[in-house]
């Protein structure tokens, strides 16, 4: 049964059940791949879009979940606060492998929206969900001060 969603803006009618993961359709259903699929478990981060401007993990949340909601994945993001975000992201290497910055950044942007000038405990606290197996946490803590205009 077709399901109308609000992805980046746009409406798009997705052929999926009730139950599938909002990460699923993303990627297999709109061959949006920049959210990825990490542990499937909501522990790793890499799935992370927002739902009503709030990071949600795309690997557990089913589309009855969703509803009527603005979902804004990696592709979608945009703003002062990501543009800021991106720039700090490439000025300090941040990335190694790639794989979990997409979510690293959605997770960091809902934080820079809702807190200007983090601290140090803020984005311990908003990006201990994400998973960043090259270990490149002091890099990541570094470019959102930058991108908050403090580094």
């Amino acid at each position: 049964m077709p399901t109308t969603l609000r992805i980046n803006g746009k409406a798009v009618s997705v052929n999926a059940e009730a139950d599938t993961p909002l990460l699923w359709v993303l990627r297999g259903e709109l061959h949006m791949n920049g959210t990825k699929f990490g542990c499937g478990m909501a522990l790793c981060g890499a799935c992370t879009v927002h739902l009503n401007g709030e990071p949600t993990r795309a690997c557990i949340t089913p589309l009855s979940a969703v509803g009527d909601g603005d979902v804004t994945t990696i592709e979608g993001l945009a703003g002062p606060q990501a543009e800021a975000l991106r720039n700090a992201w490439t000025t300090l290497d941040v990335a190694q492998c790639g794989y979990c910055q997409s979510g690293q950044l959605m997770s960091a942007c809902a934080l820079l929206t809702k807190t200007a000038r983090p601290t140090d405990a803020d984005i311990d606290a908003a990006m201990s969900g994400n998973a960043c197996r090259c270990g490149t946490y002091p890099r990541i803590r570094a470019a959102i001060h930058q991108a908050a205009g403090k580094g």
